[in-house]
Parts: structure tokens; C-alpha cells; sequence
């Protein structure tokens, strides 16, 4: 079986298929259970944002998944100390080696927050699980690294493709925001995996958005320029909400509250703005087809967004799991009602409200998650309609060029930023800290103590037996390298005196460390002008461990960017 699917392209699109049905059947589960909990908890049938949940329970249903979810971080610090990681940050840095027990344990903490109420969605669960399983399934099966990345962006392409019935809209989530490159090689099993997912999903469950916009006519020249300011104001708004969402976070990590109760006061928040407006609640599917689909005055607008901002931002901040994709999307539906009530500043804008909704909601969606063809290709498979998608995609472009300049990140890239992660995409540099010092040296070194004398040194090392040798002290601590060929090249001073082998050492501060990737290196030997530095065990004791050339240095990485490119091309 290993090496069947370590054959070639056709073998990666069979697997793709059943990585594809998992994540249909994995999304239909998560869905399942979460309306479960919503009926039980709350009562209601069908989404909790649409319906009119009122009373205490309102209130009970956040706090005591609240308490849930925090009895569980209560747990975990105790039993799993490492960080859990997302499809992205694996893609990028891992290659592709995602944890599944870690995935199993996000998506119950997401369930459980979205079931109760927290103002997030499952997005980021699906793709969690369904990922989690493609990382599994690839190890078994040996995949090389570049196999082992498309084959868990093809679960999260199943994974947003069933819960969107849109298997564009997968495919190219999975291209731009867990693999983060488009190839030939790419989207054949990304696209595969998508339309599976969603095949199987549509059997069990009717999951999905659907904007009927009517007849709209021809968009002209005149209306590109409204959907551009839309774009802009997106994209402002968006860079607001995603450091408003950090600032929560980082207060509560600097505050006295625990984490065990950072999402019982979390969810006391939500329970109130959920008790003035319960479209608050939850995700938002609901909601989002309510706003949309009817007319509601600009304060009402005005108020649900605030509101949903707020709710989603303390709910995350607080610590419930979950991410921002569908209440981006919400929000920016939102925004762009709000922005038609504009239309007196623009003579020639003539759209229906529900149009620059659909416009916002893409734009919004694309600041936030990054993605600015998935959130195009959302709009054209929720809508059907062609004319509207060439105005969401010169909105969502001027979006995503805003938030790129002003601000250089996604929601989960500024996230990993904050945490001293340097990636902004899914983008394989994982690589690059692979290749380290320690995995390019030479142990074999040889070295003498200073103390030894020149002469001693000539008859212990003859021209021709080495070409360095690394020099330390009386303690084995690292002084410097000395070149043979040079000493014997050099037996008397000026006046006709021996020279000390100190005058001879070279590099004396430059060193290397084990841990330093090889562009780190490569950089060193550039500045240092060196064709070969000593490597040290580390800043304190200073013993040399080993010796790294330039040469070998450039060679290695000269060999894995090539390998890289093959990948990416298809050969292998």
C-alpha cells in the first residue's frame, strides 16, 4: 500500500476520494451533534441564530459551556503540555505531521462552544478533524512531504466544501490557506477531495448557504467604484476586529483569571448581548439568511453588528474554540446592508441592498481568513450569478491589497505572529528549520590546544594531513581556527623570531551553532567572508562540536530547493 500511493498522481487522486468522503461524513457528524446540542440546550430546531431563543437559558447556555469547556483546559494543563497545532502552522512548518488526538480534542472543545452558544463557527473545527485524519492517514502510508501537504489541504477542502455545499470554494480554500501555492500537481486531488466531500455531505445533511439576489441587469463601469469603497471599509474594519480579538486575549493571559475561567466569564459576556439580539449566538447561519433576505433600518443593522463583533471577539478571547469564518462572513453581509444605505453619496449606485451583502460578506470573509479567490468563488456558487461575482472580486482584491500593506496578515497568521511564529501562509518553510547546523556538520574535526606551541603543532599536524584545525584552551573551550597550510607556509616571524599560534586564529567570534537553520548559516558565511566556521554546543560553555564549510552549506540547499520545486511540478 506504501508504495502504491507513493507512485504518482493518480494514486494521490485515489486517495484524495477517500480522504474526500471522511470529510463529508466527518462534517455531517460535527453538524449533527452541534443542532443536537442546540435543541437540547436551547430548544430550538433548525440554527440558533435564526430563532427567537429568549429567557434565562439564553443566558445558562454560553456560562455553562463556559464551565464545560474550562473543566477540559483544566484537564489538559495537567495531562498535554505542547501547543496544538492547525492545518496551516502544520503545512508550513511540519510537513503536513498533524496530531490526530489533538485534532479530536479542538474539535470537541469546538462543538462544545458552538453548541452552547459561543459566537463561533465549526469551519475551523471541520477542517481540524478532517485534516487530522488525512495527516494520519498520510504517515501510514509514508507519503513524501510534499504529498503529505496536499494530502491534508485535501481534507480541509472537503471539509469547507461540505459545510458550504461549494467545492470551489474547498478547493481553493485548501490551495491558498493550507498548502499555500496553486500548482497542476495541486488541484486535481484538492478538487477531487472537494467534490467528493461534497457529494457525500449532500446525502445526509442540507448544509449550505444559498443568496437568491433576483434579476439584477447589467453591472456598469459606475457600480465597480462603490464595491472598491466596500472593499476598503472591509478591509479597515477587519484589521480592528482582529486586534480587538488580540487585545481580549492578551488581557486575559495577563490578568489574574485563570484559564479555567477565562470562558465562564466569557460566556456570562455572550449570555448578555445574546439576551439583547440571539442572533448573536452561535455562528450565525441563521442570522445571516435573515439580514439578508429582508429589509431591517440602519440602527438595527448598526446595533446586530456591534453586537456580533463584540460577541465574537469575547468569545474567542476568552478562550472557546472555534474560528471566524462564517461570523466574518455574517458581519460582513452586515456591513455591506449598512454601506447600501449610502447609496445617496453615489448617483449612479443602483444595486439592490442585498447585493453589496453579498459584496461585503466576501470582502470581509477574505480580510479576516485570507483568501481572496475562495471568498470569489463563494460568491459565485451561493448566488449562481456571474455579473455579481466580477464585482465581489474587485472588491475583495482592493481588500486583501488594504489589509496586505497596512497590516500583513490574516487572522491566523497575526495570531502566530503574536506568539513569535515569522510565516504568513501555509507556504513550505518547514524545511528550511529542518536543515539545521547540527544536520550539516562534520563531528570529525580535529583540534588542538593552544598551549601545544607551534612546533609541537607542525610534527602533530604535516602539510597535507588536514586543512583546519579548530583551537581551544586548557578547558576545551572554543578560540579559534587555524588554517595548516599557512602555518607552514609562515615558520618565522619578521624579525626572525617563531610566531605564537594565537597570531594565527581566524574567526575567533564567528561560530555556528547546532540549532541555526541553513539559511541562518548561509547568512553568517556572507558576512563573515568564511569559507568554513566551527560549530559551538552553545553561547555558554563554547566547546566546539563540529565543523561547517560554506561549500556543503550551499550545496544542501541548493538540493532542497530543488527537491521542493519538483514536488511542486510533479516529479519525483
Amino acid at each position: 500500500m506504501q508504495a502504491l500511493f507513493r507512485r504518482g498522481e493518480l494514486a494521490l487522486v485515489v486517495l484524495a476520494v477517500g480522504v474526500g468522503a471522511l470529510a463529508g461524513l466527518l462534517v455531517s457528524l460535527m453538524s449533527f451533534l452541534s443542532t443536537e446540542l442546540h435543541r437540547h440546550v436551547f430548544g430550538v430546531e433548525g440554527t440558533l441564530s435564526g430563532s427567537h431563543v429568549s429567557g434565562a437559558i439564553v443566558l445558562i447556555g454560553p456560562i455553562t459551556g463556559g464551565i464545560v469547556l474550562g473543566l477540559i483546559f483544566f484537564i489538559l494543563s495537567r495531562t498535554r503540555k505542547r501547543p496544538m497545532l492547525d492545518p496551516i502552522e502544520a503545512n508550513a512548518l511540519h510537513g503536513g505531521r498533524l496530531s490526530l488526538t489533538d485534532s479530536i480534542i479542538v474539535t470537541v472543545q469546538n462543538i462544545i462552544s458552538n453548541g452552547f452558544g459561543a459566537s463561533v463557527g465549526l469551519e475551523a473545527g471541520y477542517s481540524q478533524i478532517a485534516s487530522g485524519f488525512a495527516s494520519k492517514i498520510g504517515g501510514k502510508l509514508k507519503l513524501r512531504r510534499g504529498d503529505m501537504r496536499i494530502i491534508v489541504g485535501c481534507g480541509a477542502a472537503g471539509a469547507i466544501a461540505a459545510a458550504f455545499d461549494a467545492p470551489l470554494t474547498g478547493a481553493f480554500y485548501a490551495i491558498e490557506l493550507i498548502i499555500g501555492s496553486y500548482t497542476v500537481t495541486t488541484l486535481a486531488p484538492v478538487m477531487v477531495s472537494a467534490l467528493t466531500a461534497k457529494i457525500v455531505a449532500k446525502q445526509i445533511i442540507d448544509h449550505g448557504i444559498t443568496i437568491k439576489v433576483g434579476r439584477i441587469g447589467e453591472i456598469t463601469p459606475s457600480d465597480y467604484v462603490p464595491a472598491i469603497l466596500l472593499g476598503v471599509i472591509c478591509a479597515v474594519i477587519a484589521i480592528v476586529l482582529m486586534q480587538t480579538v488580540s487585545l481580549i486575549e492578551e488581557t486575559a493571559r495577563k490578568s489574574s483569571i485563570s484559564q479555567t475561567f477565562r470562558p465562564v466569564l466569557g460566556g456570562v459576556i455572550v449570555g448578555f448581548l445574546g439576551m439583547i439580539s440571539p442572533q448573536v449566538l452561535s455562528s450565525g447561519h441563521g442570522a445571516l439568511h435573515i439580514n439578508m433576505n429582508t429589509s431591517s433600518t440602519l440602527q438595527a443593522l448598526v446595533m446586530v453588528f456591534l453586537l456580533k463583533s463584540l460577541a465574537s471577539a469575547v468569545s474567542i478571547g476568552s478562550g472557546f474554540r472555534g474560528g471566524l469564518f462564517f461570523a466574518s462572513l455574517f458581519m460582513g453581509s452586515l456591513i455591506g446592508k449598512i454601506f447600501a444605505f449610502g447609496s445617496v453619496l453615489f448617483p449612479g449606485m443602483s444595486l439592490a441592498p442585498v447585493i453589496y451583502g453579498v459584496v461585503g460578506m466576501s470582502s470581509f470573509a477574505a480580510a479576516v481568513i485570507g483568501g481572496p479567490l475562495t471568498m470569489s468563488f463563494l460568491a459565485l456558487e451561493v448566488t449562481g450569478d456571474f455579473p455579481i461575482t466580477a464585482l465581489v472580486l474587485a472588491s475583495v482584491i482592493t481588500t486583501s491589497l488594504v489589509v496586505r500593506v497596512f497590516f500583513g496578515y490574516s487572522f491566523a497568521t497575526w495570531r502566530f505572529h503574536l506568539r513569535g511564529e515569522t510565516i504568513r501562509s501555509a507556504h513550505d518553510v518547514g524545511w528550511i528549520r529542518d536543515l539545521t547546523v547540527g544536520k550539516m556538520m562534520r563531528a570529525d574535526v580535529r583540534s588542538a590546544k593552544l598551549s601545544m606551541g607551534i612546533e609541537a603543532f607542525r610534527k602533530e599536524f604535516p602539510l597535507g594531513s588536514t586543512q583546519r584545525v579548530i583551537i581551544i584552551n586548557d578547558d576545551g573551550r572554543y578560540l579559534g581556527i587555524v588554517l595548516v597550510p599557512e602555518i607552514h607556509a609562515e615558520p618565522l616571524g619578521r624579525d626572525g623570531a617563531e610566531r605564537s599560534l594565537d597570531s594565527y586564529l581566524r574567526f575567533q567570534k564567528d561560530v555556528l551553532l547546532p540549532t541555526m537553520n541553513v539559511k541562518q548559516a548561509a547568512a553568517l558565511f556572507e558576512a563573515t567572508k568564511s569559507e568554513a566556521l566551527a560549530v559551538v554546543s552553545d553561547r555558554v560553555q563554547h566547546r566546539p562540536i563540529g565543523l561547517l564549510t560554506e561549500s556543503h552549506t550551499l550545496r544542501r540547499y541548493s538540493e532542497e530547493l530543488d527537491q521542493r520545486r519538483r514536488e511542486a511540478s510533479g516529479e519525483f
